[in-house]
């Protein structure tokens, strides 16, 4: 069985104060319900907060071993289809101050991203990026690695906005439209 990566900490997308609304248990047997992205690993997560504790969309919170402030307990993970409207809306900006904030680690995948198979690259996954792009990328990283996504635009000629490219990625992992997975739970 695959081991799935913890989270610490998480970024609320929403939060349903008196639960979900298709809930049909009696008011006061219904707990409050955020539904957040991890830090970390981007995984979709429904959390139980502590009695009395309001939270705000984009709020961080603790969620790791030990004295958590906020949160009760951790329900589980949860799929792409199950976020209200109000957290899918959340999440594109969610994902874009967390890729500004690991730009690094997502500089890093271009500069060692390598093959799937014969046929396919990893690059080849990220939304824009063909066959002439991934050829380029890999030129260019072998003269010299990328240093940040400024320098990945500044060497690729044409290359679509690789911050864009990346938050792309990540929302067509959250939402499961292919097998394949890049940044999730990595």
């Amino acid at each position: 069985m695959e081991r799935q990566a913890k989270e610490e900490k998480a970024i609320v997308l929403d939060f349903l104060q008196y639960g979900y609304p298709s809930d049909t248990r009696p008011a006061h047997i219904k707990t409050a319900i955020v539904q957040a992205i991890g830090t970390e690993h981007f995984s979709i997560l429904e959390l139980v907060p502590k009695k009395g504790i309001f939270l705000q969309p984009n709020q961080e919170v603790y969620m790791g071993e030990g004295k958590r402030d906020d949160i009760h307990h951790i329900s589980g993970r949860i799929n792409f289809f199950k976020l209200t409207q109000t957290a899918k809306l959340n999440l594109e900006e969610t994902l874009k101050n967390l890729v500004k904030e690991k730009e690094q680690k997502f500089v890093d995948f271009f500069n060692k991203a390598g093959p799937i198979n014969a046929r396919m690259h990893q690059l080849e996954l990220i939304p824009g990026i063909g066959k002439k792009h991934m050829w380029e990328i890999l030129e260019q990283r072998e003269e010299k690695e990328f240093t940040d996504f400024e320098d990945i635009k500044a060497r690729v000629k044409l290359m679509p906005d690789p911050e864009s490219a990346v938050i792309k990625r990540l929302i067509v992992e959250i939402s499961e439209e292919d097998k394949y997975r890049l940044f999730l739970g990595v």
